[in-house]
């Protein structure tokens, strides 16, 4: 197992799994929750064909806390760049040519929500919650969310979730596409780890890339009919 940031790597045959650790609640002390150097290198892996991100124990990300947010807003220049910074890392993990799954126990709020949207497929436990909370801070979801969660919910589903900052539970999170599958272990790795070596198994890299390159194709039309 390899660390960066707060972020551990490990493989599980051909899986790799990323787990998000910092505390209960797998806080984002900052945007960049793994470094884009080091993720590159872990999925430049000719033999990995697909991805789980995870935190660790009972929640997913809790986001940045307050106090973080507010440190970090201090110097305007280090908070733009930071969120380019994150930016980067959640288009990397949507543009990867591989499966990529996000394993969802617990609280996906704020900026582990967006984590989430960048991923493929979301995979959650019954006992999950979902929330943009930024705007009772007077801020907006600014990795990305935004746009993603557009290509998912109809549009007064985003107004709850983003301009009312509602707490939104798995089954409605399915019901309104956040969410493509409920898990009913208490853990979402488990279902993940079926998931995604069920997309994978006995097929080649090329086949798996070629398929995440016309899904993408396929979506981008959609998007924009």
């Amino acid at each position: 197992m390899t660390k960066s940031n707060i972020s551990s790597w490990e493989k599980i045959g051909n899986i790799g799994v990323i787990t998000i650790s910092n505390g209960k609640e797998n806080y984002l002390i900052e945007p960049e929750f793994v470094n884009l150097s080091d993720f590159r290198k872990w999925t430049n892996d000719p033999e990995l064909k697909g991805l789980i991100i995870r935190g660790l124990g009972r929640n997913f990300s809790a986001g940045a806390s307050y106090n973080d947010l507010i440190d970090l807003a201090k110097d305007a220049n280090l908070f733009t760049q930071k969120i380019k910074a994150g930016k980067q890392i959640l288009d990397f993990i949507e543009d990867l040519d591989i499966p990529v799954i996000a394993a969802i126990n617990g609280v996906c709020f704020g900026g582990g929500l967006e984590i989430a949207l960048a991923c493929h497929i979301r995979i959650a436990t019954e006992k999950a919650l979902f929330a943009f909370p930024e705007t009772i801070l007077g801020l907006i979801p600014g990795l990305g969310g935004i746009f993603r969660i557009n290509q998912l919910l109809e549009k007064n589903n985003i107004y709850e979730l983003i301009l009312n900052a509602d707490m939104v539970n798995a089954l409605d999170a399915k019901e309104f596409g956040i969410v493509d599958y409920i898990s009913e272990s208490k853990d979402a790795l488990d279902l993940a780890l079926i998931k995604i070596k069920n997309l994978t198994h006995e097929r080649s890299k090329d086949v798996i890339n070629e398929t995440e390159l016309f899904c993408k194709l396929a979506l981008n039309i959609k998007n924009h009919q």
